[in-house]
């Protein structure tokens, strides 16, 4: 079977995050008030090849932790998605 796996990168509580700060300042100046506390981080989907679930998530963990995440200032949250197809982003052409 084929699993749909969301990981979450973003940085550990207390790592400076300048590039949210950045938004954060901007968020008023667009109209957006009362919006805070903003962390940026990235969101990597992939498919894994598995026999079950908990298995698809334990391959994406090892992926995350040997790969996508710096151990050091980073945490990973690994998800598998339900099978149906993802959103589109926005912007993106149905």
């Amino acid at each position: 079977m084929t699993f749909e796996v969301l990981v979450e990168v973003r940085l550990r509580p207390g790592i400076a995050d300048p590039q949210g700060a950045t938004v954060e300042r901007a968020l008023p100046a667009l109209g957006f008030e009362g919006v805070g506390a903003v962390r940026v981080g990235k969101a990597i989907r992939l498919r894994v090849d598995a026999p079950d679930a908990a298995t698809a998530r334990a391959r994406a963990v090892a992926v995350a932790d040997r790969l996508l995440a710096n151990p050091v200032i980073e945490v990973s949250e690994v998800s598998v998605l339900d099978g149906a197809s993802p959103p589109e982003p926005n912007g993106s052409p149905p």
